[in-house]
């Protein structure tokens, strides 16, 4: 792009963390809870900067001046691509922003996990991207086996490294889904899935929500761990109390994986708009290390504070890089 002439106008998402203040020199910037970003609110914006509690489809942008939408998440799937491309509105995510915030999630998790009876031979890993190759090295860390996932990595690297859903299932003692949502995903771990697992495997999803169905995983006698569940965030009060571990869709949230994924959107929206600003957020300290079940106790207590719980996170820093 050119570079800026005037000043653009942005509407954010006001609970995108470390945001406020980095880009009021140079653009108006107006930030609005999800809630009430809407058609009137983003009418006359150039950009926007959302998250994926923010659905950019026709009922949001038609009419409005948006030409350019970051989202500060890997998910892309709260984005109409067609839509967006009919109407000449470019978009981006962040990819692998906040990977090593999961990771460092699932190390939790994982880590719980073995202390209270768990398996810990075999890590089977459903989608190898960004983050499933991060908790490859998570598993290493823990000194599983980790069994490998991807059809569409497989087709185009060759199977070596990959194995088929079929032999996770009979082998892994914990699996761990990092899919995006996407038809061939949804519902994914169903009824038929989890009846072919292992017995007393762990499942993890923190994925989307809706990679699981949720009937299936009321009827399992299989340990949970979620952070992603349909509904969000009306959640089911049962399949919650019977989780091992149940989380409000924070595993990316780490101080660091927010920062990360705010620089990248930053980053966008000024080089779409010709914008010469130098960005590095930094974030702040945390005050202990991460303790899973903090999350998962309070959550456990207090289910209908799921949104609360997400917009009011506290400071979390990764304690390993991998």
């Amino acid at each position: 792009m050119t570079a800026q002439s005037r000043k653009i106008n942005i509407i954010a998402d006001a609970y995108i963390p470390y945001l406020k203040g980095v880009l009021d020199d140079v653009a108006n910037m107006t930030y609005l809870p999800p809630k009430e970003i809407d058609n009137e609110s983003v009418k006359y914006a150039d950009a926007l900067i959302i998250r994926t509690r923010c659905k950019c489809n026709a009922a949001l942008l038609h009419d409005s001046k948006v030409k350019f939408i970051a989202t500060a998440t890997i998910g892309c799937d709260h984005i109409d691509a067609e839509y967006c491309k009919a109407a000449g509105i470019e978009w981006v995510n962040a990819p692998g922003c906040n990977s090593n915030s999961v990771a460092n999630y699932i190390y939790a998790a994982i880590s719980y996990a073995l202390k209270h009876g768990v398996g810990a031979e075999y890590l089977g890993i459903i989608g190898v991207g960004h983050v499933g190759s991060k908790v490859c090295e998570v598993g290493k860390k823990l000194g599983l086996k980790p069994l490998l996932n991807d059809p569409p990595r497989q087709k185009a690297e060759g199977s070596e490294m990959f194995v088929s859903i079929e032999e996770i299932q009979e082998k892994a003692d914990i699996i761990s889904v990092h899919v995006p949502l996407q038809a061939d995903t949804h519902h994914l771990i169903n009824g038929d899935f989890i009846k072919n697992c292992k017995t007393g495997a762990l499942i993890i999803n923190s994925a989307r929500g809706e990679v699981a169905d949720t009937a299936a995983l009321l009827q399992a006698d299989n340990p949970l761990v979620i952070d992603c569940w349909e509904n969000e965030p009306d959640i089911n009060r049962e399949l919650l109390s019977k989780c091992l571990l149940g989380t409000p869709h924070i595993a990316g949230y780490s101080a660091d994986g927010k920062a990360a994924g705010t620089t990248a959107a930053v980053k966008a929206v000024c080089e779409f708009f010709g914008i010469q600003k130098q960005v590095n957020i930094v974030p702040p300290a945390a005050a202990a290390p991460y303790d899973i079940t903090t999350d998962s106790n309070a959550l456990k207590a207090n289910p209908e504070k799921f949104e609360w719980f997400r917009n009011n996170y506290g400071i979390r820093r990764d304690q390993f890089q991998f």
